[in-house]
């Protein structure tokens, strides 16, 4: 058996913030979500890079609408319970942040 011990754990996203996201939300629940489409978009070259200013604008509800377009989702620009879990999943795939480093 082996046992893994870490000094700390980061970079585990955050749970549902409980609201809907959208045009005129502040804070640092809009923050994670724009720095992970961010990280998104490193490996999904069709979402657009936007500014990680904790402000949802126009940006990043298109940057939203189309990582629901290119995940299956209703295109709505919002980041609903659905979309938030969706991102957080495809951020865990694409920074490998769960893997174990030997």
């Amino acid at each position: 058996m082996y046992i893994n011990t870490a000094e700390e754990i980061a970079g585990i996203p955050l749970s549902w913030p409980g609201e809907l996201l959208d045009i005129g939300t502040r804070g640092d629940k809009v923050e994670q979500i724009q720095d992970q489409l961010n990280a998104i978009s490193n490996n999904y070259p069709r979402i657009p890079k936007i500014a990680v200013d904790g402000i949802y604008g126009e940006r990043t509800q298109n940057a939203v609408r189309v990582f629901q377009e290119v995940f299956g989702l209703p295109e709505t620009g919002v980041v609903d319970y659905r979309t938030w879990y969706k991102i957080q999943e495809i951020y865990v795939g694409v920074t490998r942040i769960a893997e174990l480093n030997p």
